[in-house]
């Protein structure tokens, strides 16, 4: 089942951008801190949720992408994809070929989490075996898979995951749809929660553009269980964002969210800049090996301090981010959901 905690707020598993130390201070402050796996080797895996272990006994969450069967790209796929990104890689920076594998294997990747026995276990992009449902259930493991319609909420009640996560289409990063192709019917969070609601008595924990506790207030009247915030976290001070998506978040609020694939190959949700705007409708290669592609870029984004070519993650709501300390956000947030 999912847990009950002090304050019905779910840090959300921003891979790249929670550290241990935040998952662990939502966790002290009485929500539930969360780790996001996605490229993460079993190493980083172990050693991230001993860290974040050591420094609460508040319950963690460890969340994984599920990642498709990876085709090698055809050289003129290949072509395509790289001559898109020529012109956004400014000396010294180059764009280099992506090499297999293009992604961890999950099995290695959660042998490294089962000792750690986090509280919680999600999966974005899919459902995981039924040897996965049976391991975390020998362990107490509650697991909860992203669902954004309706179909894709039956088929994770009928996995047998113990909770969904909502995700409604102003959520920042990666959207978790099952499929790649662009998500024109994804719905706002709200609209989302009731039509799931309609289909499944499972927990939902809702996700999506929450900045507030009067936005947390909204999504537990409409019939979920918690609130998953993670833009809301992203300036904190215990993250590790780099300084220029703090610098965005937090000055450069007229900019708006886009949705894009130039980045990774799958839609997700940024901070609009130059790299979203040249890749819009550019050729880009399937997820993940586009996102192969470009970590070169980024990289090489972020040690020049450049913003425009980085993925800056953010929901719709990103405007009203907060800096500061993960423990006073959380109490912040838990006396306006009062209030509300």
């Amino acid at each position: 089942m999912f847990p009950r905690t002090a304050v019905p707020i779910v840090l959300a598993p921003m891979a790249g951008v929670v550290t241990p130390a935040l998952a662990a201070a939502v966790a002290n402050a009485g929500g539930i801190g969360s780790l996001g796996f996605a490229y993460s080797t079993p190493a980083r895996i172990e050693t991230e949720l001993r860290a974040a272990r050591e420094l609460t006994a508040g319950p963690l969450n460890a969340n994984f992408f599920l990642f498709p069967p990876v085709q090698e790209p055809s050289p003129a796929a290949l072509r395509l994809a790289s001559a898109a990104l020529a012109p956004l890689t400014p000396p010294p920076a180059t764009s280099a070929l992506p090499q297999s594998p293009y992604c961890p294997v999950l099995a290695e990747q959660l042998e490294a989490a089962w000792p750690s026995r986090p509280e919680l276990m999600t999966f974005h992009f899919g459902i995981p075996s039924r040897e996965v449902f049976a391991r975390a259930r020998s362990l107490d493991i509650a697991v909860g898979v992203t669902a954004t319609c309706a179909e894709e909420a039956r088929q994770i009640a009928a996995a047998g995951a113990d909770f969904i996560i909502v995700q409604g289409c102003e959520a920042g990063g990666h959207c978790g749809r099952f499929g790649t192709e662009r998500p024109d019917d994804w719905l706002p969070l709200r609209e989302l929660l009731q039509q799931i609601r309609a289909v499944t008595a499972l927990p939902l924990v809702a996700a999506g553009g929450l900045m507030t506790g009067a936005d947390i207030r909204a999504v537990l009247t409409a019939g979920a269980s918690a609130a998953q915030l993670g833009t809301a976290f992203i300036a904190a001070d215990e993250s590790c964002a780099s300084p220029a998506h703090r610098r965005f978040l937090l000055g450069e609020p007229a900019r708006g969210t886009a949705l894009t694939r130039g980045f990774s190959g799958r839609y997700a949700r940024g901070i609009r800049n130059a790299f979203i705007d040249a890749m819009h409708d550019a050729p880009t290669l399937p997820f993940p090996v586009q996102n192969a592609l470009t970590t070169p870029l980024r990289q090489a984004a972020i040690g020049r301090d450049d913003g425009e070519h980085q993925s800056l993650w953010a929901g719709t709501g990103y405007a009203r981010c907060r800096p500061g300390r993960a423990r006073a956000l959380v109490q912040a947030l838990a006396a306006e959901l009062a209030a509300a």
